[in-house]
C-alpha cells in the first residue's frame, strides 16, 4: 500500500534507483519487526517516509555517490514539462530536494515535514523558499 510512496522518499534523497530500493526494503522490514499499532493511515505513512528518509541517508552515506538521472530510468509523467521540473527538482542538494519532495509531490504541511526532518518549521519554509528560487534559476535557464 505504501511502497511508491517510501520508494520515491528514498529516491528523493539517494537519486539511485537501486539505493531507493534497499532503503524501501529495509524500511518495509523495520515496520514489519517493529510490530507497531499506529494510531491512523496518516501515522502510519509518516512514519514510513521518516524511516525510509534515515535510511535513504544511510545507504547515501555508505555508497557515497550520486547516480546520473538517466539511470532512474522511466518515471511517468502527464505531461513532458512534468519530466523537466522533476529532473530540476532532483538537481537540487538534499537539503532543499526532500522538503520540496515531501511539500510538492506528497503534499504534506510545513509542520509535518518539520516533525519527519526533525528541524524546525521555520526552516522548512527557509529551505522551500530558497529551493523556488532555485528552481526558478535552473527552469529559466533551461528555457532560453
Amino acid at each position: 500500500m505504501y511502497a511508491d510512496t517510501v520508494f520515491r522518499a528514498a529516491l528523493s534523497v539517494t537519486r539511485s534507483r537501486e539505493d531507493a530500493e534497499d532503503a524501501m526494503q529495509e524500511t518495509m522490514l523495520k515496520l514489519y519487526r517493529s510490530g507497531m499499532e499506529f494510531e491512523s493511515a496518516d501515522h502510519t505513512r509518516f512514519w514510513l517516509i521518516r524511516v525510509a528518509i534515515n535510511e535513504a541517508r544511510r545507504t547515501y552515506r555508505w555508497r557515497n555517490r550520486v547516480a546520473p538521472l538517466e539511470e532512474l530510468g522511466d518515471i511517468p509523467f502527464e505531461a513532458p514539462e512534468e519530466s523537466g521540473l522533476y529532473e530540476a527538482v532532483m538537481s537540487l542538494p538534499e537539503r532543499y530536494r526532500v522538503p520540496v519532495y515531501l511539500f510538492y509531490y506528497e503534499d504534506m504541511s510545513t509542520e509535518t515535514i518539520a516533525k519527519i526532518l526533525r528541524c524546525p518549521v521555520s526552516t522548512v519554509g527557509t529551505r522551500l523558499s530558497r529551493a523556488r528560487e532555485r528552481l526558478k534559476k535552473l527552469l529559466e535557464e533551461d528555457s532560453q
